[in-house]
């Protein structure tokens, strides 16, 4: 048989191979400057170049959990709260211990190999939902706009942003090619990566519901069990967490409230947003305001454009938990940074205009990388705010 009579393996990165190297090698270019960025802004301020690589905030507590699993550390807040490592979820400091135990590698750099990893397999799979609905263009363009985003300096530090980013964007492309075993289980696991995976599972479940509905109830059971499976990780890490915390149901949220971290439809955020703008603040808080609604904005664009429903869930989903959220308000761009699908509006508006503005396209193109690059060294580098 002639190499070309070869049948192609039936794998997503081969379907999508038109415009994947080179959305990869923009990626690429764009998070390697922007380490090359945060080296430099390191090494003027005398501090090892690249430390806030690996040890960055919540870092830490991946790390000691890798390392030493769970129950091994608490931190006492300014307020009294007792912190403990509970309230961060297991797959990452999994993933990391496994790759320690494989490798001759520091935890830093396992945890770093693993974030790196995820976060090209993100790519590949914002990419392959992008050329599957839109075209090649279009996919091309959102994986350089997710990439370029002000708070994507976290797909190159050891966060969770990219592991569930990953496990979000092939889920959900299992889901719009019916492969729902697939689509369950790495929503499963998108729920043991950190809280904001439910977005996940819930869309899966709309997914798998309009399935139903649509086939007036006769579906294959690979839709059923899709929608059991979908939410036991998350479901799971909670439960267990919340046993080890005295209280199977309400422990792990007891947890969450430790470190000031709770559902309540955006009363704190509100209240920080007033003295914002009565005594201002860090130029951290303006822009982190700035993101969070283009996000809102976003969303109402991709409900108009009439997106399919697992992807409007997803997103939905993710906006809802930043917007009622009452965490940092300097994090909650970093928490939309795996709602992909709000960029969809974005991307095809810049193919729709490439080829009468393919200049302006560029430039702005451009400009926002760098903007990029610059604001990513300055909020792990310069700024105190929690990213």
């Amino acid at each position: 048989m002639s190499a070309s009579s070869v049948p192609l393996p039936s794998c997503p990165w081969y379907r999508a191979r038109q415009g994947l190297l080179r959305a990869l090698a923009l990626f690429a270019a764009v998070r390697l400057g922007g380490v090359v960025a945060m080296a430099v802004v390191n090494r003027l301020a005398h501090r090892p170049p690249l430390r806030s690589l690996a040890h960055s905030w919540d870092s830490e507590w991946y790390l000691h959990i890798a390392t030493h699993g769970y129950g091994s550390l608490t931190r006492v807040a300014p307020g009294g709260a007792v912190q403990t490592d509970l309230a961060f979820f297991p797959l990452y400091p999994g993933l990391t211990r496994g790759v320690l135990t494989a490798l001759p590698l520091t935890p830093g750099a396992a945890a770093l190999l693993v974030s790196w990893a995820a976060a090209v397999a993100a790519a590949c799979g914002i990419h392959a939902i992008g050329r599957l609905l839109y075209g090649g263009g279009v996919a091309t363009v959102l994986v350089c706009l997710w990439a370029a985003l002000p708070h994507s300096v976290v797909l190159g530090l050891a966060y969770t942003e990219s592991l569930l980013t990953a496990l979000a964007a092939w889920s959900l492309y299992c889901v719009l090619r019916r492969r729902w075993l697939w689509a369950g289980v790495l929503a499963a696991l998108a729920g043991l990566s950190r809280p904001t995976g439910l977005a996940v599972a819930l869309a899966v479940i709309a997914a798998c519901a309009q399935e139903v509905v649509s086939r007036r109830g006769r579906v294959r059971p690979g839709v059923w069990a899709c929608a059991a499976i979908a939410p036991t990780g998350w479901t799971a890490y909670v439960v267990w967490a919340g046993a080890r915390a005295g209280d199977p149901l309400r422990g792990y949220f007891r947890v969450q409230q430790a470190w000031d971290s709770r559902f309540d439809f955006g009363v704190r955020s509100a209240l920080f947003l007033k003295a914002l703008f009565l005594h201002g603040g860090p130029v951290v808080y303006p822009l982190a305001l700035a993101v969070v609604a283009a996000g809102v904005l976003l969303f109402c664009l991709l409900c108009a454009e009439r997106a399919p429903l697992p992807l409007v869930v997803f997103a939905g989903a993710l906006v809802v938990l930043v917007l009622g959220g009452s965490g940092a308000f300097s994090s909650k761009p970093r928490f939309l940074i795996p709602a992909f699908p709000l960029l969809i509006p974005w991307a095809r508006a810049v193919v729709r205009a490439w080829p009468a503005r393919r200049t302006q396209a560029l430039l702005i193109g451009s400009a926002l990388a760098s903007v990029s690059l610059l604001y990513g060294a300055y909020l792990t580098s310069v700024a105190h705010s929690p990213l």
